[in-house]
């Protein structure tokens, strides 16, 4: 359990974290198949663990295209459940830190879920999201925010050679904030728009824009019913989906709203 959000942000410590996965949808019973943390304190590794996982199913062929993982080079891995332990020591009483942080959480999430075991609560911090409030990269990804940025990513989409590129971005990010007057941990979550969880895996029925939306990091427009029935248009950045909720970040009122599923009345990708 982490405690003070107050603490400068270069006091907490801060674990990153990067998942390669099956395929893109962990409710439709994707998997993780490689696992990377990294154990920060004061902008300097202390630790860090790899591993590939046997996700007990195929890897997908556009994933395997992706990430360049095949089932043989995973069949003989530990499985998540051998990896939990090292893992939860590395994340302790740390921030957690990664980019697009929704997909990776819900890949964990779902594997706490198989385990029955309660998901971890340390609070989150996405690069992602701070990418897209704060900054005007040509595009989101880590790769390209890397290239803008000048730091050497060895090999895109393999878990530790992200969440490297991903640790570098965030202190990049945290220093250029601190200009603006970001100092502690507390200042950068409400920077991002709000706490990210982690949340069970979500239900196949959602809208397909939706399920895009939370895989892929696009951005959404929405025709929303208000308690009156009263329509608004807006662009929305989804963050989670908690229960019958979709919370995202609403460029209309500028900040984190949640919006019932049950009054979107149209949803399409921006």
């Amino acid at each position: 359990m982490f405690g003070d959000l107050h603490i400068p942000i270069d006091q907490a410590t801060i674990a990153v974290i990067d998942v390669e996965t099956t395929g893109l949808t962990a409710a439709l019973g994707d998997r993780v198949c490689e696992i990377a943390v990294l154990r920060c304190q004061g902008g300097r590794e202390v630790a860090r663990f790899e591993s590939l996982v046997n996700p007990e199913r195929p890897i997908s062929p556009g994933a395997a295209r992706v990430n360049g993982l095949s089932d043989a080079m995973v069949r003989a891995a530990p499985r998540f459940a051998e990896v939990l332990g090292t893992v939860e020591a590395l994340v302790q009483d740390a921030i957690l830190v990664a980019h697009h942080a929704p997909f990776d959480l819900s890949f964990l999430a779902a594997e706490y879920q198989r385990l029955r075991r309660p998901p971890l609560t340390n609070p989150v911090v996405d690069t992602l999201a701070l990418a897209r409030r704060h900054y005007a990269f040509p595009s989101n990804s880590l790769g390209a925010i890397s290239r803008h940025l000048g730091i050497p990513l060895e090999r895109e989409h393999r878990a530790m050679p992200d969440a490297r590129a991903t640790h570098q971005v965030f202190e990049r990010m945290v220093a250029d904030l601190r200009w603006r007057g970001l100092h502690t941990v507390a200042d950068l979550i409400r920077a991002q728009g709000g706490d990210i969880c982690f949340e069970q895996p979500l239900p196949p029925s959602l809208p397909p824009a939706l399920l895009e939306a939370l895989q892929t990091g696009c951005r959404l427009r929405i025709r929303y019913a208000d308690r009156n029935g009263v329509l608004t248009e807006r662009a929305i950045d989804v963050l989670q989906i908690s229960g019958s909720y979709v919370v995202a970040y609403c460029h209309l009122r500028q900040d984190q709203r949640s919006f019932r599923l049950d009054r979107i009345v149209e949803i399409w990708r921006e």
